[in-house]
């Protein structure tokens, strides 16, 4: 997830008011949520494999955890990465670790049939979504340079709220959607027959996913 580059971010901007920034924070978001990341990748073969019943809170999760790294950013935790990098590795490190043991476990159950929908497995549930996004701090410093491009100058409590409003909305809307359209009873009909190679493909791109975010600064 969030992979825009933040020196794209960094590139000559007008300075926005009225709802204009508030605009282009959505898109911003929209675009690098649907990126390939391990967070939608997880929502989409959960989506498939285990239904909307443990889907749709596993997405919300999702969308809070990532939430909060702007309610994070806004308190100046990528001033913390910055002034202490060490910091950042530490976590960056315990999160690709994380990672690579969700795609190990989607690995392993690939070859075993469907739990049931309400079965919580790997941490599938509303506390496994924050945790999944919580694991990538790349969402701060991502979350920091939209709102220093974004939002220039001293924020307000008022500007502050309004800013994580805006970024909790638009995470909850798209994972709520993408949850919701992939475990619709027509692709999951179409995902039994599939099930093993998803599952391994969804496991392969979460591993590669774990290493990158492990060995890629």
């Amino acid at each position: 997830m969030r992979r825009i580059s933040t020196s794209c971010l960094a590139a000559r901007t007008p300075e926005l008011g009225g709802a204009e920034p508030y605009l282009a924070l959505i898109g911003l978001i929209t675009v690098a949520l649907l990126s390939p990341g391990p967070a939608i990748v997880a929502a989409i073969q959960t989506s498939f494999s285990r239904g909307r019943e443990v889907a749709l809170p596993f997405g919300l999760g999702l969308a809070f955890g990532a939430s909060l790294w702007c309610l994070f950013a806004l308190a100046g935790l990528a001033l913390l990465f910055k002034t202490y990098p060490p910091v950042y590795h530490a976590v960056k490190l315990f999160g690709g670790i994380y990672i690579l043991w969700v795609a190990y476990g989607m690995w392993r159950g690939a070859a075993h049939p469907l739990p049931e929908a309400a079965e919580k497995k790997f941490g599938r549930g509303f506390i496994g979504g924050v945790l999944l996004n919580l694991s990538n701090p790349k969402p701060a410093l991502f979350y920091a340079a939209l709102i220093l491009r974004l939002f220039p100058g001293p924020l307000s409590v008022t500007d502050n709220t309004s800013i994580y409003a805006t970024a909790l909305a638009t995470e909850l809307f798209w994972y709520a959607t993408v949850t919701i359209a992939m475990s619709t009873a027509t692709m999951r009909r179409r995902y039994f027959g599939a099930k093993f190679w998803i599952d391994r493909t969804a496991a392969i791109a979460l591993f590669a996913l774990g290493i990158m975010l492990i060995v890629k600064s």
